[in-house]
């Protein structure tokens, strides 16, 4: 057995403070509530605030988890010199053109966070291709990486927008890892400034995207309330001293959450409202910034809806009147969806993920049997064409740049065989130009490894696809380890992009896995709504169906697999967990939601409300609380030989609250008949996303890669 199963090293003893629930007529005890510190709000904003007695036990289970992880010092140490020798010292974004300037990203050898540059565009009938010379060229804008120095625990950078007249820079920092934003303001002028010429705002809960209006004067941006939620959209003419934010919209409804951003002609100020299945949207005209929001189309329970302004009309992309996959109407104006006339209709099984509008050109990002491609409308003679790829599975993106008035298209690509590339694509002339190609300095050969697209059928007969990379030299005799990924909820798809990380694994003989599970969109809507609510449990039973139907097919085999998901994909694995133990040899579980009925019945937690419509309301509706508490990790954790489980979390978490992950590792281990161990580390500076640094964060992936190899035997190179 791996020597991680040998650990002398004795977990922390957990207190247990049994608190009774009724609720619906029915009763619970939760062993664990304690770990919740009824203060956790101003946790969030000041971590020094935790209980003392919570901050030992999490320090505690901290110290266990090192000294079990101790023996895989080296490996990890190793694995983290790999990572961190596939990125590019030198990386950096494509840059992207806003009138004279394109705006880009990079880091310089050794750096964790970055500068923020623009260049004079010589040429701007021509894309910009980095090079040294335009990086010498360059003006940074924002040093990020000096910034980072003046934020000791913990940095992370929001929004990074400049304004119309390209004069000033807004940006966002978070110190505290609870993705609250303080917000500063800088003068761009030609030369590289010093961080102490920032201009402090009084703006220090913001949430999401800093969005000038046209006078290169307003600034609009969302604000949390008490509870962690984005609830507000305020406005202020930031360089006048006496004036005040302006409050131009607040939602009354815990259950909605509030965004604000620009319509793709940069006309308008949009701010959305909206949960996971309805949406309303309200506008200010960016050229009047005194003017009041207006709202296009009120809510309608259930219907969702985009805005993408092209030629004078608004094109819609909504699920109205029952297009389960989604389609484009078009509207003169503002108002119902009655209004609204068709243009490019539901088409079932066609997935439409995105519409973005150009001053000649509608373009789309379609799904259909789990690839994407784009189409392309020209709207001066309605002609369409398409791009798509030959691999068997990729991944496109559409890059959305400043520019409404141009040809050119940005889109990236990958596989999980071929590195990021990103086009320049006229969309004229058609013609395609490669202007960013990702590199891996310890080399990469894509002729080396294997992409497989392969179909897996679930119990019930649903076909399940998976993506698999592996080298090429890899066996599928069933003696290989695999890493099974998967996330499942929201609608969220995981994308067969290149992943430099997981080579770590690949390169030791693991074949990695993705599960297209329901509960994302991989096969359209409808494979979303059947892995949600009353459904969910379709979720989870994939999951479990994949690993097990790999088995069959020869990849690896039963105590081969180690299961791996984050935040809602935590979940997934805590459900997997639960379900079939035997099938793992270990699994790795981040930040994840596994405490879910209670969650989901505290409305004071930030995303509860908005979540009701995912996993449903246990405080109101029995069917939810029954469904909710049949496959909740930490409800149905019972006496089990549980496989070895990496558990790691945030302390200023404002989504997956800690003392999630903390409660589910004790009652793991509580109801453990196995000698494998259970393993939890807190990040107690940092949320959700953990470490923010590029390299630093790679320490998290490397603990974990670690930790799968230990958990399959292969620790030892």
């Amino acid at each position: 057995m791996p020597q991680i199963f040998k650990s002398t090293a004795l977990p922390p003893k957990t207190e247990k403070k049994p608190v009774t629930r009724e609720q619906l007529g029915r009763r619970r005890v939760d062993d664990y509530a304690w770990m919740k510190d009824e203060n956790w709000q101003e946790v969030m904003r000041d971590p020094s605030k935790l209980n003392g007695k919570i901050k030992a036990h999490l320090e505690a289970e901290n110290s266990y988890t090192q000294a079990v992880l101790t023996p895989y010092e080296t490996l990890k140490k190793k694995v983290f010199e790999e990572l961190k020798a596939r990125l590019e010292p030198e990386a950096a974004s494509t840059p992207l053109p806003d009138g004279k300037w394109a705006y880009f990203h990079h880091y310089r050898t050794g750096d964790e966070h970055g500068v923020f540059a623009r260049i004079l565009q010589e040429n701007p009938e021509s894309p910009v291709i980095l090079s040294d010379t335009v990086l010498e060229k360059s003006e940074i804008v924002l040093d990020a990486e000096t910034l980072s120095k003046s934020y000791p625990g913990y940095f992370d950078l929001g929004s990074v927008s400049h304004s119309p007249n390209h004069e000033w820079l807004a940006y966002g920092v978070d110190g505290k890892g609870s993705e609250n934003y303080q917000v500063f303001l800088r003068k761009l002028g030609g030369k590289n400034q010093a961080d102490e010429e920032s201009i402090v705002t009084k703006i220090d809960q913001a949430a999401g995207a800093l969005v000038w209006a046209d006078d290169s004067r307003t600034l609009y941006w969302v604000e949390r309330d008490d509870n962690q939620r984005p609830y507000a959209v305020f406005r202020q003419d930031i360089f006048n001293a006496e004036s005040e934010p302006e409050l131009i919209y607040k939602e009354s409804d815990p259950g909605f959450f509030v965004s604000v951003g620009s319509s793709d002609d940069m006309a308008h100020i949009e701010i959305s409202a909206h949960n996971h299945t309805t949406s309303e949207i309200w506008r200010v005209p960016a050229n009047n910034p005194k003017a009041p929001a207006l709202c296009f189309a009120e809510r309608v329970e259930g219907l969702e809806y985009s805005l993408h302004d092209q030629g004078g009309r608004t094109y819609i992309l909504t699920n109205a009147d029952g297009a389960v996959d989604f389609q484009i109407k078009v509207a003169e104006e503002r108002g119902p969806a009655e209004n609204w006339a068709e243009f490019i209709p539901h088409k079932p099984g066609t997935l439409i993920l995105g519409v973005e509008t150009f001053e000649h050109f509608l373009v789309r990002l379609e799904r259909e049997n789990a690839l994407p491609r784009i189409v392309i409308r020209d709207m001066q003679n309605g002609e369409e064409h398409s791009l798509a790829m030959d691999e068997a599975a990729y991944s496109l993106g559409l890059m959305s740049g400043y520019e409404y008035a141009t040809d050119r298209l940005y889109f990236s690509y990958a596989s999980p065989t071929t590195p990021s590339q990103v086009f320049a694509y006229n969309m004229d002339t058609r013609q395609r130009d490669l202007v960013k190609t990702q590199v891996v300095p310890s080399g990469h050969e894509p002729s080396d490894y294997k992409t497989e697209r392969v179909n897996v059928t679930a119990r019930d007969g649903e076909t399940i696809p998976v993506t698999l990379l592996r080298r090429s030299d890899t066996p599928t005799d069933g003696t290989a380890p695999l890493l099974l990924y998967g996330y499942g909820s929201y609608g969220i798809t995981i994308p067969a992009a290149f992943r430099t990380t997981i080579l770590s694994l690949v390169d030791r003989g693991f074949i990695y896995a993705i599960a297209h599970i329901r509960g994302g969109m991989a096969k359209g809507y409808q494979w979303y709504l059947d892995g949600k609510l009353e459904k969910k449990i379709n979720t989870f039973n994939d999951f479990v169906d994949v690993g097990r139907g790999l088995c069959q097919q020869g990849y690896t085999r039963e105590g081969q697999l180690v299961a791996h998901g984050g935040s809602a994909g935590g979940m997934l694995v805590g459900a997997a967990l639960n379900q079939a133990p035997e099938l793992f040899a270990g699994a790795i579980a981040a930040v994840p939601f596994v405490d879910v009925l209670n969650t989901m019945s505290d409305e004071t937690l930030p995303l509860t409300p908005p979540e009701w419509p995912e996993w449903g309301n246990p405080l109101l509706e029995a069917d939810a609380y029954d469904q909710i508490v049949e496959y909740s990790p930490y409800d149905q954790v019972e006496s089990r030989a549980y496989p070895p489980t990496l558990i790691t979390a945030g302390l200023t978490d404002p989504r997956v609250t800690y003392w999630e992950p903390a409660k589910w590792a004790a009652k793991l281990r509580e109801y453990q008949t196995g000698d494998a161990p259970i393993l939890l580390k807190t990040n107690m500076e940092a949320g959700h996303q953990g470490e923010s640094g590029r390299y630093d964060s790679l320490k998290e992936t490397a603990l974990e890669y670690a930790f799968a190899l230990a958990c399959v035997g292969r620790d030892g190179a």
